[in-house]
């Protein structure tokens, strides 16, 4: 079977082959800065599958324009910035998380992608199709049927294997975060209560949770170890964050509330 012109067994063994050189270029990268082994990716094995799945995206659509370089370099810019943003998107509605983050660079779109590394995406495509698929290519060409069938089946039986316990991890990840979002949103409503005189009234059910919410973060902590030595800049999404004003205007709303119904038991003992 193929795909556009290539075989497809041709073009997971790709994927298998970029997977693994991303990993190493990204934990050499990582532990050059932070000075530690990073060993980034979210899979338990060497692989991190947004480059694979993005060099496939270059073999497929960029080598027909490697005669054009211009439109070449702007095809590439464009294809694997929307990738990029793409997963990063997916893992945030689906984890509740961010795993990178560029806000602290200029010209970013919404933390998920910015301009210096959609331009380093062209060049690094550059290198890719003119330098390095060509020998690569030429060697998975060249081996017996048999030996990339097998290779496929190993390759596959693995990802899948190593696949299903990372989504169970990251399935329990988002379940915590959220939790723990939560449990935080209500310790801090109990805290703007305290402020406004109130916090007496919650004081009953204060120790329980705030047990509830150590535990949670504990079991977050937990989960999350392995996702946060290799993403260090990680965090939970927006959507999961509460603001100064919203914990203040929640407290409000509550103190409005309890002494109206203050009020409305006042004038009842009072008819009677």
């Amino acid at each position: 079977m193929t795909f556009m012109g290539f075989p497809l067994s041709n073009l997971f063994l790709y994927f298998i082959l970029y997977s693994c050189l991303g990993w190493v270029m990204e934990t050499c990268y990582c532990s050059i800065l932070e000075h530690r082994l990073v060993p980034r990716g979210f899979l338990y094995g060497p692989i991190c599958p947004i480059y694979g799945g993005g060099v496939t995206l270059m073999i497929l659509f960029f080598t027909p324009l490697k005669k054009n370089l211009v439109l070449f370099y702007a095809v590439a810019v464009v294809v694997m910035t929307s990738w990029e943003y793409f997963v990063g998107w997916v893992l945030e509605i689906t984890t509740h998380v961010k795993y990178w983050d560029y806000s602290q660079y200029r010209f970013n779109l919404k933390g998920r992608v910015c301009l210096w590394v959609a331009l380093t995406w062209g060049i690094l495509s550059y290198i890719v199709i003119f330098f390095i698929h060509p020998p690569i290519q030429s060697l998975v060409t060249q081996l017996p049927v048999w030996l990339e069938f097998m290779l496929c089946g190993a390759f596959l039986a693995l990802l899948l294997v190593d696949a299903t316990f990372t989504i169970r991890n990251l399935v329990l990840v988002a379940m915590h975060v959220e939790s723990v979002a939560q449990l935080g949103q209500e310790l801090q409503l109990q805290l703007a209560l305290g402020k406004a005189e109130l916090g007496g009234r919650l004081e009953d059910s204060a120790s329980a949770l705030r047990e509830r919410y150590r535990d949670q973060v504990a079991q977050l902590e937990k989960c999350s170890r392995r996702f946060r030595n290799a993403y260090c800049t990680m965090k939970a999404s927006h959507k999961y964050s509460v603001s100064h004003e919203d914990i203040l205007a929640a407290a409000e709303l509550a103190k409005e509330e309890l002494l109206r119904r203050k009020n409305a038991l006042k004038s009842l003992r009072i008819r009677r």
